[in-house]
């Protein structure tokens, strides 16, 4: 026994140290775990960063290209698009460009590569693309930081990491979509937008030169057509004549209801019209030409409305904040929502003292008086446009600012014979036929809104095959995955 025990205490003595080895290899294989855990988070969240600034940056250049209306020029890029996205110091490159540098990848730089596609052909300046790029403007944004340092791996020699992230993001202006291509089934696809003021108006453009000086006449043409959508009149018109196109266009935005009516009565007496008509005659002081318009039926409350909205109709807190309720939808006289889109003749909007100049007035300097004061203002006599902000805008700088509630969204409804007269009292269903995105300049003091004209969106009487496109804006943004 005594022989046979010190054999095995020999054959175990041979094994000491064993355990320490084995102990020594499994930490190197757990501390090279933890490096590559350790260096793979850092990684993968510089990766998740880097994503989400490109995301970030594709839809700051799609605004850009939303807001500035190129989509509205009908130009193939000569003339207007090369200010907005024809390379690297434009507007929209610029865009994507100040959003990465505020938005840095694990407190490093990052090269930003911007390139704009029409679908088809993808280059960094959008004015050698072809004119669906002017219906359906796309812009990638590719973000590469600076390499990404390691931190456990270096023991491997492996001292820093490359990632990059890519994102795409267009606008889209449903103009005579169907005929580039670009929406589906060959059927212009219809838009959406939210927010929209309740002043609906004719499908009638109050200049560009080939207006009649009605009323009661009503020849003024179409500003989109009602088969496909297209803009009559597309180009940008810098003296605000509208000759040169309809963005930059400036005239009056006039309620066609009988000053002093209550409710609204459009009988035609005195420059009232049944339907409302565009008037190319000069009309008040430093703009010619007017567009009349009728209140809109809001269904529910606003959202966002100021406290200074007075008097608490529907209608005026739709004007001063935001009208999220009220489904406008191109081409259905009743939208998906189901809720039929209608002129309501129990509001009078007009006057110095009506809720279109009382909303306006709470909304753009939180007050109730007139004239306006503190406003923003826009500078309109070059292209691209430029906004800055007024002493009553809360944001209080001096440069250029991107948005403003001057910015504004109305109804065009089809004001043709099928379906153009109004009814004398309560409400009637109208057809929405596109979407007039313009500057508020001013309200006079009669209330009339002194108005530039930003962007054009036409949908045509007939869209309703493809689902709507929703937005906030009548040329809607969004990220996309490109085919």
């Amino acid at each position: 026994m005594r022989i046979g025990t010190q054999v095995r205490r020999l054959e175990h003595s041979k094994e000491r140290g064993v355990t320490m080895v084995l102990v020594a290899i499994a930490m190197v294989a757990i501390i090279a775990m933890a490096a590559m855990s350790i260096d793979l988070v850092t990684l993968y969240l510089a990766r998740e960063e880097s994503q989400r600034t490109a995301d970030a940056a594709a839809l700051a250049s799609a605004r850009v290209l939303s807001v500035a209306g190129p989509t509205s020029t009908g130009d193939p890029g000569a003339t207007y698009w090369p200010p907005i996205c024809g390379g690297t110091n434009s507007w929209s490159t610029q865009a994507a460009a100040a959003v990465a540098a505020q938005n840095s990848v694990n407190g490093r730089p990052s090269t930003v590569t911007v390139m704009y596609s029409d679908g088809s052909v993808s280059n960094a300046d959008c004015s050698t693309l072809g004119p669906a790029f002017g219906v359906n403007p796309m812009v990638t944004v590719q973000i590469s930081p600076a390499s990404i340092p390691s931190f456990f791996s270096r023991i491997w020699g492996s001292t820093s990491s490359s990632v990059s992230a890519t994102a795409t993001a267009e606008a889209f202006n449903p103009s005579g979509s169907d005929r580039t291509g670009v929406a589906t089934n060959g059927v212009v696809t219809p838009v959406q937008p939210r927010c929209v003021k309740p002043w609906i108006v004719p499908n009638r453009e109050p200049l560009g030169g080939t207006c009649s000086p009605g009323p009661p006449t009503n020849t003024c043409p179409n500003i989109v057509s009602l088969t496909d959508g297209r803009i009559r009149n597309a180009g940008v018109s810098t003296d605000g004549s509208g000759d040169n196109g309809i963005v930059g266009e400036q005239f009056f935005l006039v309620a066609d209801c009988v000053t002093g009516s209550s409710p609204c009565a459009i009988t035609p007496i005195g420059s009232a019209d049944n339907p409302p008509v565009a008037n190319s005659t000069v009309f008040g002081t430093g703009l010619g030409g007017r567009l009349d318009y009728l209140p809109g039926a809001v269904i529910g409350p606003a959202a966002a409305v100021p406290s200074c909205a007075s008097s608490g109709t529907a209608y005026e807190s739709a004007v001063a904040g935001c009208d999220q309720t009220t489904v406008y939808q191109c081409g259905l006289q009743v939208p998906l929502s189901g809720n039929p889109n209608q002129i309501d003749l129990s509001e009078n909007p007009g006057g110095a003292a009506g809720d279109t100049a009382m909303g306006l007035a709470c909304l753009l300097t939180n007050s109730t008086t007139l004239p306006l004061d503190g406003q923003d203002q826009l500078r309109s006599t070059s292209y691209p446009f430029v906004a800055f902000a007024g002493d009553a805008n809360p944001l209080r700088i001096s440069g250029p600012i991107a948005n403003s509630n001057s910015i504004m969204t109305l109804p065009i409804y089809d004001d043709t014979a099928g379906g153009g007269t109004i009814n004398t009292t309560g409400t009637t269903n109208v057809t929405i036929v596109g979407f007039l995105q313009v500057f508020v300049n001013d309200v006079d003091p009669n209330g009339n809104v002194q108005v530039t004209v930003m962007n054009v969106a036409g949908c045509g009487s007939n869209a309703f095959t493809n689902a709507p496109v929703n937005s906030n804006s009548p040329i809607p943004i969004r990220l996309i995955t490109p085919p």
